[in-house]
């Protein structure tokens, strides 16, 4: 239990979420002659290759030493979206005058009970990852520390398993940065904030990613006076720049102080049980108290502990395990997949890796990671979703591109929700229709994107997609209006000249 993430409070729903993916009276199975697979690793990735591997009627063997379900269930994409969901509410009562709502009573976000649903909610999903139900599916699991001790050898509870492949599925942890005196004040991380049963009056967000972005925005609308700290010269700097400015904008107006570009953090200190921020921009300088620091920085990959060397698996600390396009590592019998090992950290891209592990490991196919067209999505509010090439990186690498945009505020359906903050924005092969790449910032981006990604995926160009019927009204529409402003480019003037002609004649 020594390496299990504090799970607090230990009510009756935590322990339902314990019992579930870390059973305390688990026992391990002994171990089969041969294994088919063996993984090293029950989250995302781990779980559909274990329970895709016994479905084609393989032997598997399922290692973790933490909790089934990994980060996704336990401490990720579950506990904060559920968290993001009540904030969502939170603000819509707060802006309910706008919509002719009147709230007698006025509200408050009861920040325990709110955190109570989460725990509640996450237990009843862990359900899906227990230990129990792969153990049903015909997963021989095994709850401990695996290690290679050898090129197909793997030791678990003093127990060997052998396996003809293998899958490192280990993810990733959050990354600590070498900050003065943080170690001292201590901090939250994703690990950790899911805990918390009393709302922070005041909190700091460390980072201004996907996590840190998120997180702030639902800490805000839920009560805390935030502010964020962000070492880069704009929020979520990897992804399209109008679509950071679309978020510092709706985050400043919520209240929520942003503080980068030029400002430096230098160290932390303790004022009783205050945390005390010290920043600089030159000879500027600046003290933010606050009663939590969340750390959101980025994440290092699990690679200690696990016997590479034995298993002849190259890997470093920053790239994690070393893998080619077909997640095979240095070793032709061991594969890795999910965030041990790849650039994009999402729980779509660890399913679709796996997916591909057992093509190619079991079935001896020869499929890359790189044919997938990758999309992800920042769950903020708006969201902002993205998938191919962004228009500054292409243009800077000699590809010519045409860049459509239609802004929300030009959707009936997004201005009828009051939800004008946001625009969509296609990439096409100049002088073509064929998509390159998109940006979607409106509050279902993410549902929104994939509409792109399937037409990306199968080659269907703008020109196409105009063709398609779009329910109106929708936000979607503006992926149809999109295709539209294409079609309008393909208009010579002589065709002009005749269609104008030809719409006289018909008046």
């Amino acid at each position: 239990m020594n390496d299990l993430p504090l799970i607090l409070p230990y009510d009756k729903y935590n322990e339902e979420l314990v019992g579930n993916v870390h059973p305390l009276d688990w026992k391990n199975p002994e171990p089969a002659p041969m294994y088919n697979l063996v993984v090293i690793g029950a989250g995302t990735a781990g779980l559909v290759a274990a329970a895709g591997t016994a479905a084609f009627g393989g032997k598997v063997a399922l290692i973790e030493k933490r909790l089934i379900g990994g980060d996704c269930l336990n401490l990720g994409c579950v506990p904060s979206k559920t968290i993001i969901s009540s904030s969502r509410v939170s603000e819509e009562i707060r802006e309910a005058m706008g919509h002719g709502v009147r709230v007698i009573c006025g509200a408050e976000a009861d920040f325990p009970k709110v955190m109570e649903r989460m725990r509640r909610l996450r237990a009843r999903i862990s359900r899906h990852d227990s230990a129990e139900r792969f153990k049903e599916l015909g997963v021989d699991v095994f709850l401990g520390e695996g290690r290679f001790t050898g090129q197909n050898t793997v030791e678990v509870g003093g127990k060997t398993l052998r396996f003809k492949k293998a899958l490192i599925a280990t993810g990733a942890r959050p990354f600590v940065p070498p900050v003065e005196g943080l170690m001292e004040a201590g901090f939250l991380t994703n690990e950790t904030v899911f805990n918390l049963t009393s709302r922070p009056s005041r909190i700091a967000v460390l980072g201004g990613g996907a996590i840190g972005c998120e997180m702030a925005q639902a800490f805000g609308r839920l009560g805390s006076e935030v502010t964020i700290l962000q070492n880069k010269p704009r929020l979520m700097e990897k992804e399209d720049p109008e679509a950071s400015d679309v978020i510092e904008a709706v985050f400043r107006r919520e209240g929520v102080r942003i503080v980068h570009g030029e400002w430096v953090l230098r160290e932390i200190t303790l004022d009783n049980k205050e945390k005390v921020i010290h920043i600089e921009n030159g000879s500027l300088k600046e003290r933010i108290t606050v009663d939590e620091l969340l750390v959101a920085v980025g994440r290092a990959r699990n690679v200690d502990g696990l016997g590479l060397d034995a298993a002849g698996v190259k890997y470093d600390q920053i790239a994690g395990v070393l893998v080619d396009d077909h997640l095979r590592t240095t070793n032709r019998d061991v594969y890795a997949a999910g965030d041990v090992c790849m650039r994009f950290m999402f729980t779509h891209t660890a399913e679709m890796a796996a997916r591909i592990v057992i093509q190619n490991a079991l079935f001896g196919g020869r499929r890359k990671f790189s044919d997938v067209v990758l999309s992800w999505c920042t769950f903020t509010d708006p969201e902002v979703a993205h998938v191919g090439v962004y228009e500054e990186k292409v243009r800077s690498q000699g590809i010519e591109v045409d860049t459509f945009k239609i802004s929300l505020s030009e959707i009936d359906r997004t201005v009828m929700e009051g939800e004008e903050d946001g625009f969509a924005k296609i990439h096409v092969k100049k002088g073509t229709d064929r998509i390159l790449g998109a940006t979607i910032v409106a509050r279902n981006a993410g549902d929104m994107i994939s509409e792109i990604t399937l037409a990306m995926s199968e080659g269907v160009g703008l020109k196409r997609i105009s063709d398609i019927i779009h329910p109106y009204p929708t936000r979607a529409e503006v992926i149809k209006k999109l295709a539209d402003e294409y079609n309008k480019t393909r208009l010579t003037p002589g065709i002009r000249k005749v269609l104008s002609r030809w719409l006289s004649f018909k008046r």
